[in-house]
């Protein structure tokens, strides 16, 4: 991983603390209202100024390294019922959206990082959900009915 020093030599200028907001308030504002992703949002999202609030801190802590989030993001992911479908689909929103509101070298770093903690979430997922996963796999939950 980039330090900060790094990431402000790759981008320019320091990530600022309302970038991420940025980011992370208009990827959410998409989301909420994607066909996918928006009802399981809706489902497990009571209280959304606070979600809003908790996934900066966790953006500020992968990009700046401040330690301002302290959740654990493999057990809130684990009862969604989610698969490769829904990353795939927040990685292309999230991809779109960061492209949309920051700089080309800011949006390459956020990008680069989502990329890996969607891959990590995903496996996590499948291995909670006892399946191993090979490499270069992609994790799909079987229907009820076994397909």
């Amino acid at each position: 991983m980039n330090s900060p020093s790094d990431i402000q030599d790759k981008t320019g200028k320091v990530i600022e603390e309302d970038d991420i907001a940025r980011l992370v308030r208009s990827f959410y504002g998409r989301a909420r209202q994607d066909a996918l992703l928006g009802p399981i949002f809706a489902a497990h999202v009571e209280n959304w100024e606070h979600h809003l609030l908790r996934i900066q801190d966790f953006w500020s802590s992968v990009i700046h390294r401040t330690g301002r989030y302290q959740g654990r993001p493999v057990p809130a992911h684990v009862p969604l019922g989610i698969d490769a479908t829904h990353f795939d689909r927040w990685l292309e929103l999230f991809e779109e959206t960061a492209g949309d509101v920051l700089s080309p070298d800011a949006a390459a770093i956020f990008v680069e990082r989502s990329r890996m903690i969607a891959g990590s979430l995903e496996l996590a997922v499948a291995s909670h959900d006892g399946v191993i996963v090979p490499p270069g796999g992609r994790y799909r939950r079987r229907e009820p009915n076994g397909t």
